[in-house]
């Protein structure tokens, strides 16, 4: 089952208030509205994008500015915005730092090798963020992730070897969480907590689009608080 995240300091990110979504929670409907953490997020304005699997990242300046903005990350530094993206398979990276910058940013593989990761922490950072940490949610994982092997080895290129791993069945796949945590070392920004949990396997509790074609999506929502 889906287990909703977190309050702000009482979840994966010390700074922020994080929520991954499933097939459980939806969009945020009863019996979510009336408790925590759901209460926190529900009625505020929540930014959104066409994601298109590249690497730029939208500045959301006030409360559900953005809305619909082609882009694959958003940033903010206001204290009463909420930014979304939403996966069926990709990683979904929440970021926050100590000064009050928050950031959701949708990652596939694509998106990674056009550096969508360190573009979003420099983006935080033009807002004043210095300290950046991480959280990633589910996506699909190498058992279930065969991959291309020269797009596995461009992407080897690009962020090292980490990335490469190996299917059920023992073809070449890619390590989408692996392939998260170096583009975040990157850019200079840790990664602090992983939910660990693969959507292509996790058929009961999230959507995959690799695994069952589902075109439905679950959702990272992250807030300032």
């Amino acid at each position: 089952m889906a287990r909703p995240a977190s309050r702000v300091g009482q979840g994966p990110l010390r700074w922020a208030g994080v929520v991954w979504t499933g097939r459980r929670e939806g969009d945020f409907a009863e019996p979510w509205r009336g408790s925590p953490p759901w209460a926190d997020v529900v009625d505020r304005p929540v930014s959104w994008l066409r994601q298109v699997h590249g690497d730029r990242v939208v500045v959301a300046a006030h409360p559900g500015a953005a809305r619909g903005e082609e882009g694959d990350a958003l940033v903010t530094a206001h204290p009463e915005a909420a930014l979304a993206v939403v996966t069926a398979d990709c990683a979904a990276v929440a970021l926050a730092s100590p000064e009050g910058v928050v950031a959701a940013a949708h990652a596939g593989w694509s998106g990674l090798e056009a550096g969508v990761v360190p573009r979003t922490v420099e983006a935080m950072r033009a807002l004043g963020a210095i300290t950046v940490e991480a959280a990633l949610g589910p996506c699909i994982h190498a058992e279930c992730y065969e991959f291309g092997p020269s797009d596995l080895d461009r992407l080897a290129d690009r962020l090292g070897p980490s990335v490469r791993g190996v299917t059920a069945g023992g073809a070449p796949a890619l390590d989408l969480p692996a392939a998260v945590g170096a583009a975040l070392a990157e850019a200079g920004a840790e990664l602090v907590h992983d939910e660990n949990v693969c959507t292509a396997c996790a058929a009961g509790t999230y959507y995959s689009h690799r695994a069952r074609h589902e075109r439905e999506r679950q959702a990272l929502v992250v807030w300032r608080g």
